[in-house]
């Protein structure tokens, strides 16, 4: 009797509460729709599954069971190849979880500060209280997501600070853009046409008349 109570207390103890399940899942969702590039749609789904696979730990072994692979087969569904793609080949994403020392460790707080936040809540955050990972296999091959229709990857974050997009107002500060930049393009094209010409004298005068510069090929 004993045993069977400490048994159950140590299961209740390693699962991992909704509430902490729910803030994590946010946490986690917030950056994958940062960095994966998602929709509003895409990201209340990823959402949702994420807390799924979140509420189903209970110990070391479910880290990486058939909840894991769960969450990965709904987030085929619900991303885009590159989206996926781009979505495996990030440890902490595509491994978020870790089991150490009798506690969860999360590897996303290694690359992002835990006060950042790039997005609003999705709607489905106070909502939500998670099943649908038990449903039906197909449950989101069948539920439409809306999808980006271009690759547009954001950009990543390194030392809890964001990339500065490339983007046309940057690009200006930065790249000479307009103006300056045509002002460097004539020089270019004035030397460019000086060289032509001096190319042109030694091919005609070199001694052997071969018509290659140097007479040689």
């Amino acid at each position: 009797m004993i045993w069977a109570v400490m048994m159950v207390m140590t299961v209740s103890a390693n699962a991992m509460s909704y509430n902490a399940a729910k803030n994590e899942a946010l946490f986690l969702s917030d950056k994958m729709a940062y960095e994966l590039g998602l929709t509003a749609a895409q990201y209340e789904a990823v959402y949702e599954i994420n807390l799924d696979y979140l509420m189903s730990l209970n110990g070391h072994a479910d880290v990486f069971g058939i909840w894991w692979d769960r969450r990965n087969a709904d987030l085929r569904f619900v991303l885009t190849a590159w989206q996926y793609d781009k979505y495996m080949s990030l440890a902490y994403f595509y491994r978020p979880v870790a089991w150490t020392t009798g506690s969860w460790t999360f590897s996303i707080y290694s690359h992002y500060d835990r006060s950042r936040f790039f997005n609003a809540h999705p709607k489905v955050f106070v909502t939500y209280k998670g099943g649908n990972s038990k449903r039906d296999a197909h449950f989101y091959a069948d539920r439409k997501v809306t999808k980006p229709s271009v690759n547009h990857n954001n950009p990543k974050t390194h030392n809890n600070k964001p990339a500065v997009k490339n983007d046309n107002k940057t690009w200006r500060n930065n790249g000479n853009h307009n103006g300056s930049n045509n002002s460097s393009n004539r020089q270019v094209t004035q030397r460019s046409t000086q060289n032509n010409g001096l190319l042109a004298k030694n091919t005609k005068t070199n001694g052997n008349g071969s018509g290659h510069f140097g007479g040689r090929r």
